[in-house]
């Protein structure tokens, strides 16, 4: 049990901590501010300096598509639409459990709008019980439970493009006709995949890569709605009007950028006097309700392994928040099709009251309940037991842990 009163005691002095942070970000609000009108005026010569000296920076500035005073409002989307997501959870291995197995689910929403069709809400459910998925990881030094959640991202992926062939081949020339849209929750850019070695990377990547080239030949824009996001990276393009050398260059100017000092603070460049402010704070400033930042090309590392699915972002007031939204290169380039799958988000927004009600739907459908858990594992032993094993049961420790007498 938790002790609230021993815990109150903690808490005594957090509201007089919580204040000094908050003057300290409105100052770096207003800071961000001002490098934001500098850039507005000075954005192509940023640019270049980005691109001629990028080898000499540290970090990784997102690069404006779209000039940065362009915060342009979104259209309604067509009365007849269709939007489809995916999402997943997971039951994680245990020791404890009668059998050393894990099991995702991804739950499947297709909704269509103004077509007199009926909605499909449903869920995919897998096994992994077989060697090399419970161990195959461990040659990487990738924990079990950590490879399972990479297995849950390329699950989602998979079955996202099914969903969008099925569209088509149950109505292909009415599908033709109707906008559609492929809905993700959260980022397209995988960033764990960084620290994998190559040979796991791609037994990720590459499903996923296939599946949304799959969308992209069905003409189905693919779109991540991130909430709550806590990227910096168009933040980051201001570190350039705000660094102090003609000439970037952090290695020479502002070495032990990102450490540690002896009192615990980390050390920061002159051109981080934003840090650690987030892009939504600052876009929260500059859009109205309904109203979309430019777009931005994400620069990150491991975006060099997405061949022509670059990911480009923009952040949009859905009223309820500032939400990040991710597209592939291939949804940018065609702007008829981006304005209509940015209006089918807004709409999904409005409808599910804050946030996208496909979503999370497709996260009602998946997550798994204790009822769930317990029902699973009952099937799994009479299972085990028809097959003639013995002794089937949970360790004598979950069993206790179940069953406390205190």
């Amino acid at each position: 049990m938790l002790d609230l009163t021993k815990l109150s005691q903690q808490m005594q002095g957090m509201s007089q901590h919580i204040n000094r942070e908050a003057e300290a970000s409105r100052k770096r609000i207003e800071i961000a501010l001002n490098l934001m009108e500098q850039a507005k005026l000075n954005s192509d010569n940023l640019m270049q300096k980005h691109e001629e000296f990028k080898q000499r920076i540290i970090f990784k500035p997102a690069t404006p598509l779209e000039p940065l005073n362009h915060y342009p409002y979104i259209v309604e989307p067509p009365l007849a639409h269709t939007v489809f997501a995916t999402d997943g959870s997971q039951i994680a291995p245990s020791a404890h459990e009668i059998a050393y197995c894990y099991l995702i689910n991804v739950g499947r929403v297709i909704l269509h709008y103004g077509q007199s069709r009926h909605p499909i809400l449903d869920s995919v459910p897998e096994i992994y019980y077989r060697p090399e998925d419970l161990y195959l990881s461990r040659q990487w030094g990738i924990k079990t439970e950590e490879w399972m959640g990479y297995r849950r991202s390329v699950s989602e992926a998979i079955i996202l493009a099914e969903s969008g062939q099925q569209l088509l081949e149950i109505s292909p020339n009415q599908q033709l006709n109707i906008p559609t849209l492929a809905l993700v929750d959260g980022s397209l850019v995988y960033w764990f995949l960084e620290q994998l070695p190559s040979e796991a990377r791609d037994l990720i990547l590459q499903p996923i890569l296939q599946s949304w080239e799959q969308l992209r030949l069905a003409n189905i824009p693919l779109m991540g709605y991130v909430s709550a996001s806590r990227s910096s990276e168009s933040l980051s393009f201001l570190r350039l009007q705000a660094c102090t050398f003609e000439e970037p260059n952090c290695l020479k100017y502002c070495p032990g950028t990102g450490g540690m000092s002896a009192t615990g603070t980390e050390k920061k460049a002159p051109c981080q006097v934003c840090d650690p402010l987030r892009d939504t704070v600052l876009w929260e400033s500059q859009l109205k309700p309904g109203q979309r930042s430019p777009f931005w090309r994400s620069n990150s590392s491991i975006l060099d392994l997405y061949d022509h699915h670059q990911i480009y972002f923009c952040y949009v007031n859905v009223g309820m928040e500032i939400a990040r939204l991710e597209v592939p290169a291939w949804v940018v380039e065609n702007s008829e099709q981006l304005e209509l799958a940015l209006g089918m988000v807004i709409a999904q927004v409005q409808k599910g009251y804050g946030y996208p009600v496909v979503l999370a739907e497709a996260h009602n459908q998946a997550v798994v309940k204790g009822g769930d858990r317990s029902r699973f594992f009952a099937m799994l032993e009479q299972q085990m037991i028809k097959a003639g094993l013995r002794n089937v049961g949970i360790s004598y420790k979950e069993a206790r842990k179940r069953g406390s007498i205190a």
